[in-house]
């Protein structure tokens, strides 16, 4: 049985792995070099500081996977606006837990005001990240063609969202 709670401290080890995993191996992030465990700490603390959620799945005490959303964009008329990233040790990968995670994740981020959430997918052929959001109620809103370069290819994003909560049908609490 698997278990999705808040991250810590001590998941930035496991955090770190499962990253420099994607990054070394996958097209699902375009960052080239993977970043050391201080830089995930840094990333980690200020999404929290934003009163953003980062969670984690583990199943046996171990982490398996981790979520969490970051504002969209840095200007302020973004801010019910929040991008979402999934990330799933590659043993964990087609057991369901990335659907587990983001059904968490949504739920969290609408408890702290967003009201979009936005999908930016590395690698057009990503069937799984793209599958999972559309199985979560994402719609596609856009592909950008070969705007990335990595492992002598170049990649697309898939641009998808979702409104969730009040979603545009409301002004936001001041």
């Amino acid at each position: 049985m698997s278990t999705i709670r808040p991250s810590t401290d001590a998941d930035l080890p496991a955090i770190t792995a499962i990253y420099a995993h994607h990054v070394l191996h996958g097209t699902g992030t375009f960052e080239t070099t993977p970043p050391t465990e201080s830089e995930m700490a840094g990333r980690r603390a200020d999404v929290l500081a934003k009163g953003l959620p980062w969670l984690v799945i583990e199943q046996d005490g171990r982490v398996l996977g981790y979520a969490y959303c970051q504002w969209f964009k840095p200007r302020p008329a973004y801010r019910y606006s929040a991008e979402d990233s999934i990330y799933l040790h590659p043993d964990a990968a087609g057991r369901g837990l990335g659907r587990q995670l983001l059904t968490a994740l949504l739920a969290q981020a609408e408890a702290v005001g967003v009201r979009k959430l936005i999908a930016v997918i590395g690698d057009s052929a990503n069937a799984g990240s793209v599958g999972v959001h559309r199985a979560l109620g994402f719609q596609p809103v856009g592909t950008i063609a070969s705007c990335g370069w990595k492992f002598g290819r170049w990649l697309d994003i898939v641009l998808m969202d979702k409104v969730i909560g009040a979603g545009d049908a409301t002004a936001p609490q001041a």
